[in-house]
């Protein structure tokens, strides 16, 4: 199965997704959650999808009597859940090592007592 690139974003909707994975959440709502803009939002939705990591499915209801656009409604399936866990434990590491490169560079770069 793919993996999506693991940028901020990405990484917040997969958290949001996975406070209860087993509940649906519409792309808005993800949003509100993230922070993150719809239009932010709904692509890696769709990635996610593409790649076997969500399932989705519209709400049943009448758009002219609701006043809105159908929902649709996104939820990690069971592999998802488990691929989405262990892509932020590896991000989290990836970061975890550039931060101390980083710092182990900066601290060859200091001058000597400082």
């Amino acid at each position: 199965m793919q993996r999506p690139k693991m940028t901020d974003s990405t990484q917040a909707v997969l958290r949001a997704l996975l406070v209860d994975s087993s509940r649906e959440m519409y792309g808005l709502e993800v949003s509100r959650k993230t922070d993150y803009p719809p239009g932010t939002v709904h692509p890696i939705l769709t990635r996610l999808k593409g790649m076997g990591w969500l399932e989705s499915r519209f709400e049943d209801v009448d758009p002219s009597e609701e006043g809105r656009p159908r929902r649709r409604y996104y939820r990690l399936t069971q592999e998802g859940a488990q691929l989405a866990q262990d892509a932020l434990v590896r991000a989290e590491h990836a970061r975890s090592a550039r931060s101390a490169a980083r710092s182990r560079r900066l601290g060859v770069l200091r001058p000597e007592g400082a």
